[in-house]
């Protein structure tokens, strides 16, 4: 590397800590800046499957392609598992419909159940400082049937109501390989983590979608509560997912 690239490089890099300095926001004792990732291996480039069926979702979710690709490889690689799929907080269906379509390729066609409130957030408690509920009502169940039907989804099944709360009696002897959690307030994700958490198998996969984002910090105090738990391997990605892997029965 010649000197002039060493101090671009320098500068560059430099100027990059400034900039993410300058837009950091304490919430809660915690930091929220802007994230510019340097890494650039793009593998979903080269996933046309992925590529196609992302921009049929992309208009209907607020979920951007890092974390939908992050969706689709977890889910691929759990295969080998038994149970069914889960995603609470389908909003305009989006990522459920990306989560249903990658598990129609999986062995034996396990069902993706889609639940949602359809009339906004609920369980906004004083540990979501941006949320009051009924947040994110712009949609319908008949919003995501539609698109469902579009593009040819016939594994998922939509349960309209609150999770777990309207479907003890459905879900009891249910198993989940891979749990999709956007619902973005500390209350509702705790319910949902704590229902199905018994019914996740060795190496399932709980996803939570707003784990990294400043509006909804009900969510990393409820990650921070699975830390150093034996049963459990926490990611903190900073692509804005949190994950948790089940390591024990």
């Amino acid at each position: 590397m010649s000197l002039k690239e060493a101090v671009k490089r320098f500068i560059g890099a430099l100027g990059y800590e400034v900039k993410r300095r300058a837009k950091t926001r304490i919430v809660r004792g915690r930091h929220y800046g802007s994230v510019y990732p340097v890494a650039t291996y793009s593998p979903w480039i080269d996933d046309l499957d992925f590529t196609k069926v992302y921009h049929r979702v992309q208009p209907h979710t607020f979920v951007d392609i890092y974390r939908c690709y992050e969706l689709w490889e977890l889910i691929g690689q759990l295969g080998h598992l038994r149970g069914n799929l889960l995603e609470v907080g389908v909003w305009r269906g989006g990522t459920g419909a990306l989560i249903s379509y990658r598990a129609g390729g999986l062995p034996g066609k396990p069902v993706t159940y889609l639940c949602d409130t359809f009339n906004g957030v609920v369980k906004a408690t004083d540990e979501d400082t941006s949320y009051r509920g009924g947040e994110h009502a712009d949609t319908s169940e008949q919003h995501v049937r539609d698109l469902l039907s579009e593009m040819g989804i016939d594994n998922a099944r939509i349960l309209a109501g609150i999770f777990p709360d309207d479907f003890m009696d459905m879900a009891k002897d249910e198993t989940f390989r891979f749990v999709h959690i956007d619902v973005d307030v500390y209350l509702s994700a705790k319910d949902v983590l704590n229902f199905v958490w018994p019914r996740v198998p060795v190496g399932g996969v709980i996803v939570f979608d707003d784990f990294g984002f400043v509006n909804c910090d009900g969510i990393p105090t409820l990650i921070a509560e699975c830390q150093g738990n034996r049963d459990k391997l926490v990611i903190q990605n900073l692509n804005g997912h949190a994950i948790i892997i089940k390591t024990a029965g």
